[in-house]
């Protein structure tokens, strides 16, 4: 059945793909954008996703696959980098959503909120600090890097990427690994991520 829901959906679903915003940001758009009310029921985000898999399966096909490929294969190298911090991967690139204007979201899980700070700059990596809301409501810096993504190109040069590092505590982990409400779960650590690669090179 088609109701106002489904539409905002398949409207915030275009943006999502096509322009790389955010769920939130995308839902309040589109209904700006078909001049719905605001009193509107607006789609929870599971039924967005929904959406999102639908137009990449209808316009994206042919090329969503190899950026998701290239975005994961970054993701292992900088889970790889971050290790003693135990990063698990959650967003579009861990659920198989994410396309070529998608950013990569790792989740570190320190002893030190700073530790994860100071392993950067051991490396002589920039990076930016900005506060977020975590997955537990509360506020937790993340540290956010623009790195090359090999296998992603535009107009014949390798593309950036922002790498977002989201610092919790160690214990923190327990809550992380929680599934969702269809039962999925939300995150990975590297071994799960690389079981989720193997398969789809697999497929």
């Amino acid at each position: 059945m088609y109701t106002t829901e489904v539409e905002i959906a398949a409207a915030a679903a275009r943006m999502v793909v096509e322009e790389g915003l955010e769920y939130g940001a995308a839902k309040r758009r589109a209904i700006k954008q078909l001049g719905i009310s605001g009193r509107a029921p607006l789609p929870s985000n599971d039924v967005l996703e929904e959406a999102v898999r639908d137009y990449i399966d209808t316009f994206c096909a042919d090329t969503q696959p190899a950026a998701l490929k290239a975005l994961r294969a970054l993701a292992c190298v900088w889970m790889e980098r971050m290790a003693e911090f135990n990063p698990h991967l959650g967003g579009a690139v861990w659920r198989g959503t994410a396309t070529e204007l998608s950013d990569i979201y790792l989740q570190l899980f320190c002893d030190d909120s700073k530790s994860a700070e100071l392993k950067l700059i051991d490396q002589q990596v920039r990076y930016d600090v900005s506060t977020v809301q975590g997955f537990h409501g509360d506020a937790v810096d993340a540290l956010s890097v623009l790195c090359a993504c090999p296998g992603l190109e535009q107009h014949g040069a390798v593309q950036k990427v922002l790498v977002h590092l989201t610092v919790y505590d160690r214990d923190d982990v327990r809550g992380a690994l929680k599934p969702d409400t269809q039962g999925r779960t939300q995150r990975g650590d590297l071994r799960a991520l690389k079981k989720l690669m193997e398969k789809d090179a697999c497929s």
